[in-house]
This record gives structure tokens, C-alpha cells and sequence, in this order.
């Protein structure tokens, strides 16, 4: 039973990320890619900004409010885990130093419209 309700909340998530890369596109952003894994670490979605510059999104969701927000979620170490994946992909990409880079969050509670928090941490 532990396997189908993972597999469900994996569902869930994989659906709330979708929501998402459909927001941000409405907003301007191009999704490059879903899902990034390397050095341990994973990526939820990357995207580039009309002007060149490649976002990392870490996308965080839960039911309600209830016991805090979503971007509460992602402390230091998940920062760091972010970083880490990210620095793989610049580097797979033989973009490493050659772009401006930003940390965004993006949070979902429940139906609501998502809330995008654009720099939501420094390197």
C-alpha cells in the first residue's frame, strides 16, 4: 500500500509541477527542462527568461495551509541540494560563468493560484 500512495503523491506532484511550468510560461518564461537529477540532487523545472537568463525552480506544494506555507519547506540544506544540481546543468551545458542565474520559488497550497517568488535565495 506504501508503493501506490507514493506513487500517488508522486502523481500529485508531477501534476502541480505541470500547473506550474504553465504559469510560468504564461509569465514569459521558456521550461527548458522538468525534473533535473545530477550529484545527488534534483531540479524541479529550468527555464530561461526572455532576456537569456536561466531560472532554476524548486516547486513546493501541499494541501493547506494548515501546518505552514509550502516555501517554508526549503530550507538551507534543500538550497544547497539546488545549487548543487544546478551547478551539474550549467556545467553539463557548458554554461557555467557564461549566464546570470536566479533561485526561484514557486509554492502551491491546495487549488489556489500559485505564488511565485522570484530570487527567493542568493548563492
Amino acid at each position: 500500500m506504501a508503493s501506490s500512495s507514493r506513487g500517488s503523491t508522486r502523481d500529485r506532484g508531477r501534476a502541480v509541477e505541470q500547473r506550474v511550468a504553465e504559469y510560468l510560461g504564461a509569465r514569459g518564461l521558456e521550461i527548458i527542462e522538468r525534473n533535473y537529477e545530477s550529484a545527488g540532487a534534483e531540479v524541479d523545472l529550468v527555464a530561461r527568461e526572455p532576456g537569456g537568463a536561466i531560472v532554476f525552480v524548486e516547486v513546493r506544494s501541499r494541501a493547506s495551509d494548515e501546518h505552514g506555507s509550502p516555501l517554508e519547506t526549503v530550507g538551507r540544506d534543500k538550497q544547497r541540494r539546488i545549487v548543487r544540481a544546478a551547478t551539474a546543468w550549467l556545467v553539463a551545458h557548458e554554461l557555467w560563468e557564461r549566464v546570470e542565474v536566479r533561485f526561484d520559488v514557486v509554492s502551491v497550497t491546495g487549488d489556489e493560484e500559485p505564488r511565485w517568488v522570484p530570487g527567493a535565495f542568493e548563492v
